[in-house]
């Protein structure tokens, strides 16, 4: 029998100087638990890493007391999202980005500083205390946005790529806006001339030494340790280098995310991006969410409770404030309606990086401790209205229709052929029939596909093909055979159906994208169907064959055998479902002829 006198003592040992696993537990169960609902109810990811923040934090069940020492470590986790981005800008891509950065992103935030200045004047604070708390208000959550852009998967497109030049702006405006409340604060006039030009060499000189760090070191550093074979070792040195940049940058009074992007950029032609991506990318998860946790657990109810019309007021007017700005500039610079109204909600919040500056004004005197508590909660707060604000964007505001400039409706249309759908499967399928000069109508959904196939000599209509009544404009009833190479599965088993009941004569070949696919289209009515990968895949399989050495007459035996025992098996699967011809499938375990 275990003596309990030791057992207690073991615990009382664990008590005083064990670890305590606890917080980790607590954080990760909160995130398990509610970012998975929230997606599910559609508020996603975000907002469910505030809303649990909430709930554990000294505000709510109470778990944990200072949030503040969660933000500073979870704030690695926008510093490596940060160099992830920095891994997919290459050099040339970032110049050519030149002038959304400098341009569009000045013009910005000088619009919006400019703006949310009024707010503080009109609620009847000092000068300086109102351009600081507008300033701070102005610098963009770059967690929140990456975060809702990725989700999105808007990161790639034209909108995205401008968002991430306007916040590389406002991280590069950070050193500046410090000697902005420098500047301000009391005694701070006194501040010369020679001090600011060396806080701007100092910041000049980091970058340019990051910048010969990684043409130089980095990519012979990372080719030494690939020599070792230790997958650790590399790991451990994309942390370092992430950190590492991110460190140097702090020390030169610049953002530690310009840093880590910088870092990314001088590593995005290199040998080793995939590998350093896929080696940062768990960090990089776990930190970001662990920062949306800490911003949750910051929100301090006690402060909201006291001023909360100050509070409330104070979120309006600069959220306001702050997208009417972005919209006025975005439609300067040419961006249209919905793309302005779309970066402005996005943009609408303050970001992590006013802590910063509202910490420096309260160091300097411009603010005091109870101001600066008050203007953190409406930062927050306006973090934690952002996801809603997409939300209600996406609900309120109809998708876009596709512009249908240099696109003609389908009408009146006649052709041997009509093929359904131009994209990389129908360009393909139109050559042997255009070789032999059958006419062939073309329509397609894409207004953009269609504006892109005339570039290269193709005629392509506009028109949905599972609709009956652009089938018929299109010359179905007239057509000696119908091909459909539609990307959309739903839609190619709609228009089986209606080739079917209404152009029952016409043959209708069609590409289907897996077997149970297949089997539905069949089913739909289509006369021949081909799955997109079968022929593709059989070719590879042959040449496989022939560069292992077999005569051109087993190659040619062997295939004949797979395409049989295939075609057998899609039978069987038709009548059975997609199990009853697995014995017809030859598998790899030992001792079996099928896999199963």
């Amino acid at each position: 029998m275990a003596d309990p006198t030791a057992a207690g003592h073991a615990a009382e040992a664990v008590a005083n100087h064990g670890f305590d696993i606890l917080p980790i537990i607590v954080l990760l169960a909160a995130a398990v638990v509610a970012v998975p609902l929230f997606k599910r109810i559609g508020l996603g990811s975000v907002l469910g890493y505030l809303a649990a923040g909430l709930v554990i934090g000294p505000f709510g069940l109470g778990f944990f007391e200072d949030p503040r020492t969660i933000l500073h470590v979870a704030e690695l986790g926008v510093v490596m999202f940060l160099f992830v981005i920095g891994l997919e800008m290459q050099p040339s891509r970032l110049w050519a980005m030149r002038g959304d950065i400098f341009g569009l992103g000045l013009a910005q935030v000088g619009v919006c500083m400019l703006l949310l200045w009024t707010v503080g004047l009109s609620l009847g604070y000092p000068v300086a205390a109102s351009l600081i708390s507008g300033t701070g208000f102005v610098l963009t959550s770059t967690a929140i946005v990456m975060q809702m852009l990725e989700e999105r998967r808007q990161m790639n497109q034209p909108l995205g790529r401008r968002i991430v030049a306007i916040l590389l702006l406002e991280d590069l405006a950070i050193v500046p806006l410090l000697a902005l409340v420098a500047f301000l604060a009391p005694g701070g006039e006194e501040t010369t001339l020679s001090a600011r030009l060396v806080s701007v060499v100092i910041g000049l000189a980091a970058i340019g030494g990051l910048i010969l760090a990684g043409r130089y070191l980095l990519d012979p550093l990372f080719r030494l340790l690939a020599r070792s074979g230790a997958r650790e070792v590399m790991t451990a040195a994309a942390l370092f280098v992430v950190l590492g940049a991110a460190y140097a940058m702090q020390l030169a009074g610049l953002s530690m995310a310009m840093g880590a992007f910088l870092a990314g950029v001088l590593l995005s032609e290199s040998t080793f991006r995939h590998q350093l991506e896929a080696d940062v990318e768990p960090f990089r998860g776990i930190l970001l969410g662990l920062f949306f946790l800490g911003v949750g657990m910051a929100l301090d109810l006690r402060v909201i409770a006291a001023n909360a019309g100050l509070i409330g007021v104070s979120v309006i007017a600069f959220v306001i404030l702050k997208m009417g700005g972005i919209y006025t500039v975005a439609r300067l610079f040419h961006a249209s309606g919905r793309e302005a109204f779309e970066r402005a909600v996005l943009m609408a919040q303050g970001g992590e990086f006013a802590f910063v500056l509202y910490a420096a004004a309260t160091a300097f005197g411009i603010l005091d401790a109870e101001e600066n508590a008050i203007l953190t909660a409406i930062i927050i707060v306006s973090m934690a209205l952002t996801p809603l604000l997409v939300i209600l964007r996406d609900r309120l505001t109809p998708a876009a229709a596709p512009s249908m400039d240099g696109v003609e409706i389908a009408d009146g249309l006649s052709g041997s052929v009509l093929l359904i759908g131009f994209g990389r499967f129908g360009q393909i399928v139109s050559q042997p029939l255009l070789a032999r000069g059958f006419s062939i109508s073309i329509i397609e959904n894409d207004a953009e596909m269609i504006r892109a196939a005339e570039q290269f000599g193709f005629k392509v209509y506009y028109g949905d093909g599972a609709r009956l009544d652009i089938l018929r404009a299109a010359g179905a009833d007239t057509a000696q055979i119908i091909i459909c190479a539609a990307d959309d599965r739903e839609a190619a088993v709609k228009i089986a159906e209606i080739v079917r009941t209404e152009f029952p004569l016409t043959p209708l070949l069609m590409r289907s994208f897996d077997r149970e696919h297949a089997i539905a289209l069949v089913e739909a009515g289509a006369s021949w169907q081909i799955r997109e990968t079968l022929g593709s895949a059989f070719d590879t399989g042959e040449e496989a064959l022939r560069r292992l050495g077999l005569k051109e007459e087993e190659i040619a035996e062997t295939m004949a055998e797979t395409r049989r025992r295939d075609a057998e098996r899609f039978e069987l699967d038709r009548v059975g479902g997609l199990t009853a011809g697995r014995g017809l499938i030859i598998g790899n375990l030992p001792g079996s002829d099928a896999a199963v």
